[in-house]
């Protein structure tokens, strides 16, 4: 399996990931792009011995686009710093069923993790004895175009919260994203992925300390997606 490279130097890998796939091991033990890309640069860079890649941030399995490694702990640190100081410009982009109403804001919620059950929701306030644990969750969107009854939407998250696109959009602005029936969609799509894309990354350079800007391409295999082909040099 051939993955697209985004972005590729010594310090980093950027990879455009296929829907369904998992971004790091899990207690599946199914192939995973991290996987992939260690014995790209095992082969690429006739590298012996293990292979040090490290995950900036995770993709659910059911999501498509972009994703970041860091090819060096000191690229890691950095990286795992930017993110969490939210100095990291993160764009998605979403099919949903409905027009949102209205088509362009901001949403606010508290947003709690169930791990047993794998799912999170939205609940009242952070300090409840049934919820503790739960975050604040911060997104904004805007509507980018229509066809039929397919509406693209792209979400602009302040926050990186478990699942929290996909709940705050089918929750708080009542359109689930297009094959996402674990938060409210009607239709499954094949291989049970969803239409919620990583489009693009803004960030800093760790060590070259250049402003980076990074877009991946919507799949091509997917025909919701392929609706919108003609936005995808926005």
């Amino acid at each position: 399996m051939n993955f697209q490279i985004l972005f590729e130097d010594n310090h980093l890998i950027a990879i455009n990931k296929p829907a369904g796939l998992l971004s790091q091991s899990d207690i599946t033990g199914d192939e995973t792009v991290m996987d992939w890309a260690k014995r790209y640069i095992k082969l690429r860079y006739n590298k012996p011995g293990d292979v040090f890649l490290g995950s900036v941030h995770r993709l659910d399995r059911p999501v498509s686009g972009l994703i970041l490694f860091a090819r060096t702990s000191k690229a890691l640190t950095r990286m795992n710093e930017q993110f969490r100081d939210r100095q990291v410009a993160k764009t998605y982009w979403a099919i949903v069923g409905e027009q949102p109403d209205p088509i362009e804001g901001s949403l606010s919620g508290f947003l709690y993790k169930d791990s047993e059950k794998n799912r999170s929701k939205i609940v009242p306030k952070a300090d409840s004895n049934r919820h503790q644990g739960a975050k604040l969750a911060k997104l904004s969107y805007r509507l980018l175009g229509r066809v039929g009854s397919n509406v693209l939407l792209e979400v602009t998250p302040e926050t990186g919260r478990p699942h929290q696109i996909r709940v705050q959009l089918a929750d708080q602005l009542k359109t689930p994203i297009q094959g996402d029936v674990k938060y409210g969609s009607r239709y499954r799509n094949d291989q049970n992925t969803i239409n919620l894309h990583s489009r693009s990354l803004r960030f800093e350079h760790p060590v070259k300390k250049e402003t980076v800007h990074i877009i991946a391409p919507i799949p091509q295999d997917d025909q919701l997606w392929q609706l919108f082909g003609e936005m995808t040099e926005w």
